[in-house]
């Protein structure tokens, strides 16, 4: 993957039983420092699962790998991780991903 492809993140967050409001409430903070701070963000949305494992998952997209490593050297990232670093049952749990191009592209791809 070249630096300066888009890059894709899904993060998880397993909260431990009790915490969820507090998981809410950093990742909404989170939300809104990355929006207004960090360069090259795409997307970066916080989602609540509904169904099947209990947490949050945050979606991210990056103008280009530089800008994912920016973020996560940034203050953002590090406020979020430490308002939760008490708060989840389990690691945080990355996965960087990349798009299999297929069909129309508009709807193939973040």
């Amino acid at each position: 993957m070249a630096d300066t492809e888009p890059v894709v993140v899904i993060a998880n967050f397993v909260p431990v039983p009790g915490k969820e409001d507090e998981i809410e409430t950093a990742l909404r903070n989170a939300v809104a420092a990355t929006h207004q701070h960090d360069r090259g963000c795409e997307l970066y949305a916080a989602h609540q699962s509904i169904r099947g494992r209990e947490g949050f998952v945050i979606i991210e997209k990056w103008s280009s790998m530089e800008d994912l490593q920016a973020h996560g050297a940034g203050n953002a990232f590090a406020a979020l991780t430490t308002d939760v670093a008490d708060l989840l049952a389990e690691p945080l749990d990355v996965t960087i991903v990349k798009p299999i191009l297929a069909g129309d592209i508009k709807l193939g791809a973040l």
